[in-house]
């Protein structure tokens, strides 16, 4: 590969911190092996996630990228040379390293691409079950990405970050309801339009009523239900992990309370976290850190 390594560190450190927000600062409770860990791992998600909704190019041109950049990765993970006139992402390299040092399962980062390409056209699903396999692609991988970095001892981790990334990809469902329906992406599962006799077309035309409240309901009922199946993972990863999963379920579990006490009106309000909030969130996060190294250092 000819971007150095260090370089390749720093390139996603820096794509991070410039886009990563709160979640950023909520990295630095960690290690340091792993707060970097943590930044190459975002950057490859966010990476993968802007080819596949970059608005400069077509739905051709998307998905040939993401094409070339499953190819580019399979090259690098391979320690193929790419031509003379090409050089590997400057990513990429930290990537490698970063699954060599933690032994993440190549697979999850080939799963992600799959997920984001499946957006590429018009998005439904019939049933539930539909959309938990999307959900596994999408956020499901990266919470397993994250329990390697982490570290955890008990093999009822995987299961458990699934179902937790199950639950925070319901929640961004239930927030961004209307922003997907205008890019031809409905993920609510036929299934549960049907239950309340509301349509996709009803999600198109912003319909907000009785039936809409009571879909929702049952949405968010659902979402709550992956995050108590999910606390267990707790029990099973380090203590710098517990922080970090703490600070995200405050984040998603408040955006998933905040769409509640709209009255479920996502169609004119984004719901979400003021930001003196999250910063709060992330700076706990951190001063707990600071607090166990001190008390474990004596």
């Amino acid at each position: 590969m000819t971007t150095n390594l260090e370089n390749s560190y720093a390139y996603c450190q820096q794509l991070a911190k410039q886009t990563a927000g709160n979640f950023y600062y909520s990295f630095l409770a960690l290690r340091k092996e792993q707060f970097r860990a943590m930044c190459v791992l975002y950057a490859y998600m966010r990476l993968v996630d802007d080819l596949g909704d970059s608005p400069e190019l077509s739905l051709e041109e998307r998905g040939a990228a993401l094409t070339r950049w499953r190819h580019e990765l399979q090259r690098a993970l391979d320690q193929q040379p790419l031509d003379q006139s090409e050089e590997f992402h400057p990513c990429l390299p930290a990537v490698v390293d970063m699954i060599q040092r933690y032994e993440i399962p190549v697979h999850y980062f080939f799963d992600v691409i799959t997920g984001v390409e499946s957006d590429l056209q018009p998005v439904t699903f019939q049933t539930f079950d539909d959309l938990a396999d999307y959900c596994y692609h999408v956020a499901g991988v990266v919470g397993l990405c994250c329990i390697h970095i982490w570290g955890f001892h008990d093999d009822r981790a995987v299961e458990a970050s699934i179902d937790c990334g199950l639950a925070f990809q319901l929640t961004n469902i239930l927030r961004d309801l209307a922003e997907d329906a205008d890019l031809g992406r409905v993920y609510l599962p036929q299934e549960d339009l049907h239950r309340f006799d509301y349509r996709q077309s009803d999600i198109q035309a912003r319909v907000y009523d009785q039936r809409f409240r009571e879909l929702m309901q049952f949405e968010v009922d659902r979402a709550r239900v992956y995050y108590q199946n999910s606390e267990r993972l707790f029990e099973y990863i380090s203590p710098e992990g517990r922080r970090i999963l703490k600070a995200m379920y405050q984040i998603y579990g408040g955006i998933l309370n905040e769409i509640e006490r709209l009255d479920y009106q996502v169609y004119t309000t984004r719901a979400g976290l003021p930001r003196w909030r999250k910063l709060l969130i992330a700076g706990e996060a951190l001063i707990a850190s600071r607090w166990f190294s001190g008390w474990a250092a004596r």
